[in-house]
């Protein structure tokens, strides 16, 4: 299992951020730079949850997302994916400061496959640097 924790500061609110996150129109895959319009599936969607397939042919996953309207939380649990098992995910947490918000991002991985085993070895050294880079224009963060 590998864990990855980092943080970034937007400019956005914390509801826009979380907007931002939940937002699965079908401008998401232009917004975000690892996921692919032929990797992007909404399956479902609840006023607190969603089900989605995104990413791009290399690294995509099923994940579920839930979330609090007007929380300051979004849970991020897959359920399959290319490289990693069904368990791990993502955590947002969004806390006001100054005119925007401090996003804290923590990424749990459980690695299915050997390719996905060696790059989970890798993520706690390479991944805070290239997730923070991935995230700044969609969640506009310095």
């Amino acid at each position: 299992m590998a864990v990855v924790r980092f943080h970034l500061v937007s400019t956005l609110s914390p509801s826009a951020v979380l907007d931002v996150l939940t937002d699965f129109g079908p401008s998401r895959a232009e917004s975000w730079p690892t996921i692919d319009a032929e990797h992007f599936v909404l399956h479902g969607r609840g006023e607190n949850w969603a089900e989605v397939t995104e990413g791009t042919a290399s690294a995509w996953e099923r994940a579920r997302y839930e979330w609090q309207p007007g929380g300051d939380t979004v849970t991020i649990t897959t359920l399959d994916s290319k490289l990693f098992g069904a368990g791990g995910g993502w955590e947002f947490t969004m806390t006001p400061e100054g005119e925007g918000t401090r996003v804290d991002v923590e990424l749990v991985r459980r690695p299915a496959t050997v390719k996905g085993k060696m790059l989970a070895s890798l993520l706690p050294l390479a991944a805070p640097g290239s997730l923070r880079k991935s995230f700044a224009k969609p969640l506009r963060a310095a």
